[in-house]
C-alpha cells in the first residue's frame, strides 16, 4: 500500500526485474473485472495515495493522487466555488485513477466529457518503474497528446500515481424537465435532433422501461440543464418546444428531479451496508447471472435497429428486454436483459442469457459499433477485444511493449 511514488517507483521497478505481475487497485467498484489478477502477482493497493495536493479557482484546476475518492475531490471543488464535471453513480466509492483507467462515463458526459477527456496533465510509473508526466496545459499541438494512452487502459500501460483534472466553476442555475412518450422509437429522434441544432444538455437520458404502470409514460426523457441563468432558460425553452412538437408529454421536472437526488444511492448503499460484508456473503444467493446490462456505442442511424435486433434475439432465448436506453448521447446505448421473473431455471438459464449477449455484442459490432462505451472490457468482455480493436491492436501492443516491456502490468487485459 505505497503513499507516494516513488514507493509506487520502487514496487514496479522490483516486479519488473522478476516478471511478477502488477495490478493497480482503487475503489474495486469497477463491474467488468479490471482489477481481478489472472496470473497472480502484487496487488497495489492505492488508497492510501488519497491526497488532494492542490486546488486552483484561477486555472480551475485541481491536482489529486489517484485514490482519492470522487466525492473527495468534488467537495474540495464546491470549497473553491467549483465542481468536478465527472458524475458516474459510483462518485461515493470510486476513486480518481480508477475512473481514468476505465475512462468512465457519468451523468453530466454530455457536457464535459469522460473522464480522461476531463484530464489535464498525469504522472505515471511505466512498467520499467521509470515516472514519467505530461504538461498541465489546456492542449498542445507539439506532438500525440500522451495522456491518452493511459486513459481507459486498465492500467495496463503504466500506474497513475497523479492527476491533474479540469474543474468546473459551480453553475447559476440548474433547472430539470421530463418529456413522456409512448416508445423509445418516438423520444429517441429528439435526442438526435438536440445534438443537430448544438442543444447539449448537461443530463440527458431516454429509456423506455417493461412493465410500466398504465398511467406512467413507457418512456421518460430526463433532462436537466445547467449554465448561466439566461443560456438554462432558453435551452430548457428550445428542448421542449423540440420535444412536444414529436407528440411528447410534458411531465413537468418531478421525475428527472427523483432522479437526479438518487442518482447516487445505490453507491450509499453498498459503501454502508454491502461492502463490509464478506465476499461470500454477498454473493451466495448469486450462483447464476439472471440479468445483464449492456453499454453499446454506435452512430445513431443503426441505433434503433439495434434495438430491435435486440429485442428479436432475447424473444428467441426466451428473455426480457427489461430497459432500453439512450445516455449521455444518442450514440450511446444501453440494453437490460433478463430472464423472466419466476422463470429462472439454473445453469441452462444462465447459458441462455450468456449466447444471448454474445449473440447481442455480435450485433453491435456488426453495424459498426463498439461492445462498451462505459465501464471498460475487464475480464469480463476481454474476449471481444481483438474484435473491438481490429487492425489497431498490433498497435497497441507495440505501444504496450514500450512502456511496459516485461509484460507485468495489469497482464490479459485488453487483449494486451
Amino acid at each position: 500500500r505505497p503513499a507516494v511514488t516513488a514507493e509506487v517507483a520502487a514496487v514496479v521497478s522490483f516486479a519488473s526485474e522478476r516478471g511478477i505481475p502488477v495490478v493497480p487497485y482503487g475503489g474495486g467498484t469497477g463491474v467488468m473485472g479490471a482489477v481481478v489478477p489472472v496470473r497472480g502477482g502484487i496487488a497495489l493497493d492505492l488508497r492510501r495515495m488519497d491526497l488532494i495536493v492542490e486546488v486552483s479557482r484561477e486555472d480551475r484546476t485541481a491536482r489529486v493522487q489517484p485514490g482519492a475518492y470522487l466525492a473527495d475531490l468534488d467537495a474540495a471543488a464546491r470549497d473553491h466555488g467549483m465542481m468536478l464535471g465527472h458524475d458516474p453513480w459510483s462518485v461515493p466509492i470510486a476513486t480518481v485513477g480508477g475512473a481514468i483507467s476505465t475512462d468512465s462515463v457519468g451523468y453530466r458526459a454530455s457536457r464535459y466529457g469522460s473522464m480522461g477527456q476531463q484530464v489535464r496533465a498525469l504522472e505515471v510509473v511505466l512498467g520499467s518503474g521509470e515516472v514519467v508526466r505530461t504538461r498541465p496545459i489546456q492542449r498542445q499541438s507539439s506532438g500525440p497528446m500522451l495522456k491518452g494512452l493511459f486513459a481507459g487502459a486498465e492500467g495496463t500501460m503504466g500506474v497513475i500515481t497523479e492527476a491533474t483534472i479540469d474543474l468546473r466553476v459551480l453553475p447559476e442555475a440548474r433547472e430539470f424537465a421530463s418529456v413522456g412518450f409512448d416508445t423509445f422509437e418516438q423520444g429517441y429522434p429528439v435526442v438526435a435532433r438536440l445534438f443537430d441544432i448544438g442543444l447539449v444538455p448537461a443530463l440527458i437520458d431516454l429509456t423506455e422501461e417493461s412493465g410500466t404502470p398504465e398511467n406512467a409514460a413507457p418512456c421518460i426523457l430526463y433532462l436537466g440543464f445547467e449554465g448561466y441563468r439566461e443560456q438554462v432558460e432558453a435551452q430548457r425553452s428550445r428542448t421542449m418546444a423540440e420535444a412536444l412538437a414529436a407528440g411528447g408529454r410534458d411531465l413537468g421536472p418531478g421525475p428527472t428531479r427523483g432522479y437526479w437526488e438518487t442518482r447516487h444511492a445505490v453507491a450509499v448503499r453498498w459503501r454502508d451496508h454491502t461492502r463490509p460484508l464478506r465476499p461470500t456473503e454477498r454473493w451466495k444467493e448469486q450462483r447464476w447471472r439472471y440479468a445483464d446490462y449492456l453499454h453499446v456505442a454506435m452512430p445513431v442511424s443503426r441505433v434503433l435497429t439495434y434495438k430491435r435486433i435486440c429485442e428479436e434475439i432475447a424473444a428467441c432465448y426466451g428473455l426480457d428486454i427489461r430497459e432500453s436506453a439512450v445516455w449521455t448521447h444518442p450514440e450511446l446505448f444501453s440494453v437490460f436483459v433478463r430472464v423472466p421473473q419466476g422463470e429462472s431455471n439454473g445453469e441452462a438459464s444462465a447459458a441462455a442469457l450468456r449466447h444471448a449477449v454474445d449473440a447481442m455484442l455480435e450485433e453491435a459490432l456488426r453495424l459498426g459499433g463498439g461492445v462498451e462505451y462505459c465501464h471498460g472490457l475487464g475480464v469480463k468482455l476481454g474476449g471481444w477485444a481483438e474484435r473491438e480493436w481490429g487492425d489497431a491492436l498490433l498497435l497497441a501492443r507495440q505501444l504496450k511493449r514500450a512502456v511496459d516491456p516485461n509484460g507485468i502490468l495489469n497482464p490479459e487485459k485488453l487483449g494486451l
